[in-house]
């Protein structure tokens, strides 16, 4: 059973005065500013519905360009973090042009019984007040399974989803996360444990996971970890690894875990880890996600467009064609997968090169490779009709935007078509734009 529900984001501000304190507004829908969606998932592994909060790109919904498939990043206590996360994928993947990160499919799981579903082993006692628990525990491994063989499958065969998956959970989420790596790791290729509670069941979970992260078998997986300060004031990190109080413990099992992972060589997995010494348990999702995201892709900007903008430079079309292509091929290499330049990018260099004095053989090269990338898409040859009608080849515009046309229906092909048409027959049309 699925229902798919949406999920509105709407930003607004209310002054308030002393007559009318509990004003209502009323808020048209038409006007609602849309982040997601919520899908409701039954699951045969856990027996029961399962809510998931889903954000898509803002490219799925450029029909201008050829739908791509997007890398997905799968995030724990998703309601929790899925506004932050969202905001922070959009701001580092296409706002202001920047391209750190790639664009994502998010997918935050909301959580029906937290502590079941996200500790590896089950318990009895409390580790810190020694009393029986009162939640149940012990569920991660079934909560990987549904993972596995329904939450991931039905994400892969609804939406766009590149085999590229990331995953990041918070405490007992960063438990969930670690287990995953452990046990199951061809299912992410990127792991994000933020302040995981490696104290769980008397640090049970710690050895087992450290002993099975030595392992020689985690090339091509990353791992980041965030720390957050959990200390006791006039504590430091000296003081508290050294420490054996229970009041350290969480703090403890943390740096005792990032210690062991740097000092294994031997396990092929690319590691990294930060202490926030101004943030809590808390607050240190935020900047720990953000810290994370620029590990694991420091691999994806493309750096060195800006020199074939310098009237001065001496890089040739060639030079361009070749500094993109080669990112790409190692962006692929990165994902295990073939990828390129995304369209709207290199429509968005070509038009750029078009309008920048002795740079028309840039705008040409651009475009060609965009047809070259995207022979499919409509758009491409549109753009390149542009070029040849700025270059005042008024035939070999007009076969372009045919070509689009044949290729697929857009909006602005057909007029221009007519435009050369009554251009090429003499007659007096409006001017092209």
């Amino acid at each position: 059973m699925k229902k798919l529900l949406l999920l509105t984001v709407v930003c607004f501000s209310l002054l308030q005065c002393e007559a009318k304190k509990n004003s209502e507004i009323t808020i048209d829908t038409d006007s609602a500013i849309v982040l997601g969606h919520k899908e409701i998932i039954y699951s045969e592994v856990l027996n029961e519905d399962r809510e998931v909060w889903i954000h898509m790109p803002a490219s799925y919904y450029d029909t201008l360009y050829t739908k791509t498939k997007y890398p997905v990043l799968y995030l724990l206590d998703g309601p929790e973090h899925f506004y932050a996360v969202s905001g922070m994928i959009k701001q580092l993947s296409n706002a202001n042009g920047n391209s750190v990160v790639p664009e994502m499919i998010i997918l935050a799981i909301s959580n029906t019984d937290r502590s079941r579903d996200l500790t590896p082993t089950p318990v009895t006692m409390d580790f810190f007040s020694g009393d029986s628990i009162q939640y149940a525990s012990g569920g991660g491994a079934k909560f990987l399974d549904f993972m596995e063989t329904e939450l991931i499958p039905h994400i892969d065969n609804t939406y766009p989803a590149a085999p590229y998956r990331t995953f990041v959970g918070h405490s007992f989420g960063g438990l969930a996360v670690l287990n995953a790596l452990a046990t199951k790791p061809v299912l992410f290729d990127n792991y994000i444990a933020i302040d995981p509670s490696l104290w769980w069941d008397d640090q049970a979970f710690l050895r087992t996971i450290t002993s099975n992260l030595s392992a020689p078998k985690f090339a091509g997986k990353s791992l980041y970890v965030g720390v957050a300060n959990t200390m006791k004031p006039g504590m430091s990190i000296k003081k508290v690894v050294q420490d054996r109080t229970k009041s350290t413990v969480h703090i403890r099992s943390i740096l005792e875990f990032v210690k062991d992972m740097e000092a294994n060589k031997e396990n092929s997995l690319h590691f990294d880890w930060k202490y926030y010494p101004e943030d809590g348990h808390g607050s240190v999702p935020l900047i720990a996600t953000y810290d994370a995201f620029r590990f694991l892709f420091a691999w994806h900007e493309l750096t060195g467009i800006n020199q074939f903008f310098d009237p001065k430079t001496t890089a040739t079309a060639a030079d361009l064609i070749a500094l993109i292509t080669t990112h790409y091929k190692i962006i692929s290499m990165h994902y295990g997968y073939k990828t390129c330049a995304p369209e709207a990018l290199l429509n968005s260099l070509g038009y750029e090169f078009m309008e920048m004095d002795g740079a028309t053989e840039k705008a040409r090269a651009v475009f060609a490779l965009n047809i070259k990338n995207f022979p499919n898409s409509s758009n491409v040859y549109d753009s390149m009709g542009d070029f040849q009608l700025a270059q005042l080849d008024s035939l070999q515009a007009l076969a372009l935007f045919q070509k689009a046309l044949a290729v697929g229906e857009n909006e602005f092909s057909q007029e221009k078509i007519d435009l050369l048409k009554a251009k090429l027959m003499g007659a007096d049309p409006l001017p092209l734009k």
